[in-house]
């Protein structure tokens, strides 16, 4: 699969602010970026950083008043469809040390408070059989509502309300497969689809020794999705994060096949 991506934000900011920038395609072994350019019209100079795990780049800059940034790239998917239901479960004992916070509660996705449910729910299922279960539920159990959440809105807000956009279906899903013994980390990603269009977060799931993606939603198959980067949760995912005040005045992301 290749994906064509077009971004262009544009914000206003009162007053001069650090900005961490989030939307490049990440370079990896299943997706191969064959064209890419990144624009950032700002008065200050912009530096690269590795994001978390070493996946995706990160940028550092500043803005004050007028802020655009534009993002072109194709993107070439080579990720193969794997049955998630006979994959099997590694016991926490035998984790890596990296894959350690991704089992534990973060700010937005309070696996703890979720461990008596799945095991009501889910008891005696684990491995990839748990993740397709999880999965169906989570996708059966929420209705997708734009502006149905905030910035402020976490995993046990979704699963009261039964309603969300992409990145709380993404912080549900993490939070229950954290529960239930998975690793599990949030995915900012490109898919094409996705309506409406908008950068899409997903979720990946650690089975059998390698990680996994996952929609929720049901709007990507994981053949379609080019990483940008991940993370815990959104703290560490967010396209843009603005160290004071800033507004958007225009916001646009194309992803299509070509």
């Amino acid at each position: 699969m290749r994906l064509s991506i077009e971004v262009d934000l544009e914000y206003h900011f009162a007053e001069a602010s650090d900005v961490l920038l989030q939307i490049e395609a990440a370079l990896m072994p299943d997706q191969r970026v064959l064209s890419e350019s990144l624009s950032v019209f700002s008065n200050s100079p912009i530096r690269a950083v590795i994001g978390e795990d070493g996946i995706g780049q990160r940028c550092l800059g500043r803005g004050e008043g007028a802020w655009h940034a534009e993002y072109r790239a194709t993107v070439q998917i080579d990720r193969p469809t794997i049955a998630l239901d006979g994959l099997a479960a590694t016991e926490v004992r035998d984790l890596d040390g990296h894959l350690i916070p991704y089992l534990l509660p973060s700010r937005y996705c309070q696996s703890d408070r979720f461990e008596g449910f799945v095991h009501r729910e889910f008891g005696g299922v684990t491995g990839g059989a748990l993740a397709v279960a999880l999965v169906e539920w989570v996708a059966g159990s929420l209705d997708y509502v734009s502006n149905a959440s905030s910035g402020e809105t976490t995993a046990l807000d979704t699963f009261a309300s039964r309603s969300g956009v992409c990145r709380d279906y993404a912080h549900l899903l993490v939070a229950l497969a954290r529960a239930g013994g998975i690793p599990a980390r949030c995915v900012s990603a490109y898919a094409p689809g996705v309506d409406p269009p908008d950068f899409h977060a997903v979720a990946d799931l650690w089975l059998d020794r390698g990680w996994h993606l996952v929609d929720a939603t049901r709007m990507a198959d994981c053949r379609d999705i080019a990483r940008v980067c991940v993370g815990r949760d959104a703290t560490d995912i967010a396209f843009m994060t603005a160290f004071g005040r800033t507004e958007m005045r225009r916001q646009s992301v194309r992803v299509v096949t070509v």
